[in-house]
């Protein structure tokens, strides 16, 4: 299979790429290290031209949408720092060697890009004067040639040819040739036009497999000699059996053969002139595979093997396709290989599945004839021991006597030996004594067949047992023919439902084989697949580096204005971004899961240690180290304060995402969303306020940090001085918290435009369990009846109890003990804090030095202030191709709900904090254990597959993910909790 361009390709597309010379670079990216586009466009013109050019291999125009890397590699940066805007001026191939030379610009603002196709490939990034500025591959070549950064690109190494190719100097050079070499190994050297071109010329003009003889004779040392060269040489495609075509070599006649070669000859330039026209057209060849099917058809699929910018002679006999140019047929060719090697990969396992029911067939059959063949083995002998009876008797009773007569069984052996000697018939048909098992063998054969027949007729040995009459032996014959008779039935019976299985599992395969290929073409790996990542309860997407080079590439590339940073000061800590496609505030669900996430990814998963993590805003974080300082890959400078979140749990849990259809999107839509009050009026502002109490109860004593949270007075009634401002605050010792009163009504003070602030300090666990225990004792005695605020109250007992749900009963009554002494003021500002139900925002003023209150009139609201300088802040990719909605429309396409009638692409594995997959339809729970990752995805796949609401597409899909791609994610020794999973192991 052709891999890379050849002389002749090159010739063919610098000439056809002309026509892009005077277009502007709009645009570079990166598919991979090796490979990158450049996208080109006019001067106002809207239709945009793609470069593709890979390092090695291949350069051409392309309409392929080839996945790009979000983030740009560092050549990437280089080359749109350089390139960018610029004009292409030039394409130009280095003399007849195989290096491309794109320059942009001219004069002292020229830039050369040049791309080598031979040996491993290069690609150089040069100014005007050929110096390196960036090169892909550096090395040295001999002593005294470098290819690295500052030095000049050696352009007088590439291979030129002065003059053309003259046909007088054909004879010398073919006199000067070393005997047995081959004329397509002379001739390619010197016209420089790649391998198929001279040998679509020698086969034109009959030339092909010839070889310089010596004199009169043939040198066969140097034929084999050169047999084994071109076998071995890199340059050979192998599409002949060189053994083979050593019978086939003629010797070149100088006399006869040189007119022809120079006709030959004269038609490789002739092509070479039309290559340089850019006027060629594209072929790719194709070889038949033949595919099997039902039913006997037969039906081939076409397997790309080349690309060529004509047609020659070596292909005639193969389909090929023909394009209107031969870069449009080298893209086609290039973007269809990988769906070529899933369509091989699937046939091949086709195959095998075909070769096994093959197998299955053949054994059956052998069995049945060996089955046959016994029986007519023992119908036979049981003839002819009929047949010959008085023979048998005799030969019973002669053996007999001479063991009745207490003989040695070698003295009996000399005996008929004798016997045989003497010519005694009965003797004569002994073939062997068995005396050990009591048998006899005896050479019989039909006495009544003709002489011709008994000529014909191979003799037939036939055991008889010395304890039988021949009739006896008969009968044993003919009994053992029946029983294979029926042995016979049995393995057909058998090999009938056998076969039928086989058959029924092959078909099965086969199907299977083929759906998960179609999954396979359909399956997209998105860009943040690379790094962790889930999808918060939220519809958030939270990505988080698996190293510390994954660390910086996040934040330095994919960590945007909006989007929120989150940490934990442990070893290992993944830098988590939350991307907030929104613009809106990161709601704290999402906020305790990305810290969840950060923690589980660390030591502590494996040390099984609870720790706090903490978040900031993206223009805290900061590569800029302090004055005689260095920050290593993946560290970085936090700016400000530091937002601690609650302790969590070291539970996380593997699932699975499902690919959508875009016209069964909008039936997902709102899956997952910010739920407020309204959506829960009364279950839900329990567990609002259950988290209020994680965030003001569960912060670590060690955190020094405060944080000032500046809350908006709303006005709710006409008359704003009867409700005055608040001083909410925190008991250290205890952690409760208190209102007071702060206006004329209490103090006789006048109203001033200071803030509410609300001071977080954590105390310690052991304070937070007696404080609460105290605060219920009190409150039980100083607040019997409970009341919550308008909104999902408590006050008419009876109509609650008949809105919930079963089962829920005991869960309210324990909410109703634990709320009880919460007044409807009280539970406002709670839910403010959390920022739910689009009440007042939280505004947490991060900055070190600034805890400056804001107005609480009505027209003023609360800003965040943060003191940076913004010299600090990361450099973002300003050249971000990614769409502000790209994210969303992702997001959104993708469910872990999937419901009776959807259509379902492709199924995509997803490790998560278990809180954010809770109503994801398959999951299991992981915790930290002692299992390994692989054994763990294993299981887990099997569970989703055994789930009885699990259907047929579904199961398919399951059978498309490969186990690593399952467990990649899993942070690290797990144990798998599941419903029913004890079950599922027996």
């Amino acid at each position: 299979m052709k891999t890379r361009f050849s002389t002749y390709d090159i010739i063919c597309g610098v000439a056809e790429l002309q026509k892009l010379v005077g277009l502007r670079v709009n645009q570079i990216y990166d598919i991979d290290n090796k490979t990158y586009l450049v996208r080109l466009q006019g001067n106002g013109a809207v239709q945009k031209i793609t470069l593709l050019i890979e390092s090695g291999i291949r350069f051409h125009t392309t309409k392929f949408e080839w996945p790009k890397n979000v983030a740009p590699s560092g050549f990437s940066m280089k080359l749109r720092k350089h390139l960018k805007n610029k004009r292409l001026e030039k394409i130009s191939q280095l003399g007849v060697d195989r290096i491309v030379d794109f320059q942009f610009g001219s004069g002292d603002a020229a830039y050369h890009v040049l791309l080598e196709l031979y040996d491993r490939g290069n690609l150089i990034l040069t100014d005007f004067e050929l110096t390196t500025l960036y090169i892909l591959r550096p090395h040295t070549e001999g002593e005294n040639i470098r290819f690295a950064v500052r030095e000049k690109y050696p352009i007088e190494r590439a291979k030129h040819q002065d003059d053309e190719f003259s046909l007088d100097l054909l004879a010398d050079l073919l006199e000067k040739a070393p005997p047995g070499e081959y004329l397509r190994q002379i001739l390619m050297p010197v016209l420089n036009c790649g391998p198929a071109v001279v040998e679509h010329v020698l086969l034109l003009h009959d030339l092909e497999n010839r070889v310089m003889p010596q004199g009169t004779t043939s040198n066969v040392d140097g034929l084999e000699q050169n047999s084994k060269k071109a076998q071995n040489s890199k340059k050979q495609r192998k599409k002949r059996n060189l053994q083979n075509a050593k019978s086939e070599v003629k010797f070149f006649d100088m006399v006869n053969d040189l007119p022809t070669l120079k006709m030959a000859v004269k038609k490789a330039l002739n092509l070479i002139k039309d290559g340089n026209n850019g006027e060629s057209k594209g072929y790719i060849i194709h070889v038949k595979e033949e595919k099997p099917i039902e039913d006997g058809k037969i039906e081939y699929f076409l397997r790309n093997i080349e690309f060529q910018p004509f047609l020659f002679a070596q292909f005639k006999d193969n389909e090929f396709s023909m394009f209107e140019s031969f870069l449009e047929a080298v893209d086609e060719f290039y973007s269809t290989q990988e769906s070529q090697m899933i369509d091989m990969k699937t046939l091949q396992q086709e195959r095998e599945a075909l070769k096994k029911l093959s197998n299955v067939k053949k054994d059956h059959a052998k069995r049945l004839e060996e089955l046959t063949k016994v029986q007519d083995d023992d119908k036979k002998k049981a003839e002819l021991i009929t047949s010959n009876q008085s023979l048998v008797d005799n030969a019973i009773r002669a053996v007999q006597s001479a063991i009745a007569s207490q003989l040695t069984w070698p003295d009996i052996h000399e005996l008929v030996k004798e016997a045989q000697t003497n010519g005694d018939v009965v003797a004569s048909s002994i073939k062997q004594l068995k005396l050990e098992i009591n048998h006899i063998s005896l050479i019989l054969s039909d006495p009544y067949a003709s002489q011709n027949e008994k000529d014909c007729e191979d003799l037939t040995v036939v055991d008889v047992d010395l304890a039988l009459s021949a009739w006896a032996n008969a009968r044993r014959y003919y009994d053992l023919k029946r029983s294979a008779a029926q042995k016979e039935q049995k393995t057909v019976d058998a090999s009938q439902k056998a076969l039928k299985s086989a058959e029924r599992k092959t078909q099965q395969t086969l199907k299977e084989v083929r759906t998960i290929s179609n999954i396979v073409k359909a399956r997209k790996v998105f860009w943040f697949e690379k790094f962790y990542w889930f999808i918060s309860s939220e519809n958030f997407l939270v990505i988080g580096g698996r190293d510390a080079q994954q660390n910086e590439l996040i934040v330095k590339r994919y960590m945007r204005p909006k989007d929120i940073y989150v940490h934990a000061e442990i070893q290992g800590a993944s830098s988590v971004v939350i991307r907030n496609t929104t613009g809106e505030d990161i709601p704290p669900k999402t906020l305790v899961e990305a810290g969840s996430m950060a923690i589980s990814y660390s030591v502590a998963w494996d040390a099984k240690v609870v720790t706090n993590s903490y978040w900031v805003t993206s223009d805290q974080v900061s590569k800029t180290a302090p004055t005689g300082e260095y920050l290593a890959t993946g560290s970085f400078m936090i700016r400000g304060k530091k937002n601690f979140l609650p302790s969590c749990h070291l539970t996380m849990g593997l699932s699975l995402l499902f690919k959508l259809e875009e016209s069964f999107v909008t039936r997902h839509l709102g899956e997952r969303k910010v739920r407020s009050i309204d959506d829960a009026p009364f279950e839900n502002s329990f567990k609002q306020n259950d988290l209020t109490d994680m965030l003001f109860n569960e912060v670590n004593e060690d955190l020094e940090t405060r944080q000032v949270v500046s809350i908006p007075e709303e006005d709710h009634r006409n008359d704003n001085s009867d409700f005055p401002n608040t001083e909410v605050k925190i008991e250290h010792d205890t952690g409760r918290i208190t209102v007071k009163p702060n206006s004329l009504n209490v103090e006789d003070k006048p109203i001033t435009d200071e803030e509410t602030s609300i001071i977080l300090a954590g105390p310690s666990r052991k304070k937070q369990q007696n404080a609460k225990k105290n605060r219920e004792n009190k409150a039980r005695s100083s607040h019997p009846e409970i009341k919550l605020s308008d909104k999902g109250s408590l006050d008419a007992e009876p109509s609650i109890s008949s809105q919930v749900k079963r089962g829920q009963k005991g869960k309210i009554k324990k909410m109703k003990s634990k709320y009880k002494n919460q007044d409807d003021e009280e539970r406002e500002i709670r839910m403010m804090i959390l920022n739910s139900s689009g009440k007042g925002k939280v505004c947490i003023n991060t900055s070190k030095d600034v805890e400056k209150s804001v107005s609480a009139n009505e027209e003023e609201k609360p800003k965040k202030i943060v003191v940076l300088n913004p010299k600090n802040q990361m450099e973002l990719d300003e050249n971000d191709d990614m769409p502000a909605g790209a994210d969303m429309d992702i997001l959104n396409s993708l469910t872990g709900q999937p419901i009776e009638g959807d259509e379902l692409l492709f199924a995509i594995p997803v490790v998560a904090p278990y809180q954010a997959l809770q109503h994801y339809k398959f999951k299991v729970k992981l915790t930290p254990g002692t299992g390994k990752r692989g054994k763990a995805a294993k299981l887990a796949l099997n569970i989703f597959a055994k789930e009885k609401t699990c259907n047929n597409r579904e199961r398919d899909l399951l059978k498309s993910i490969k186990e690593e791609s399952l467990a990649r994610n899993i942070p690290g020794k797990v144990k798998i909790s599941a419903p029913q999973l004890q079950k599922l192991k027996k």
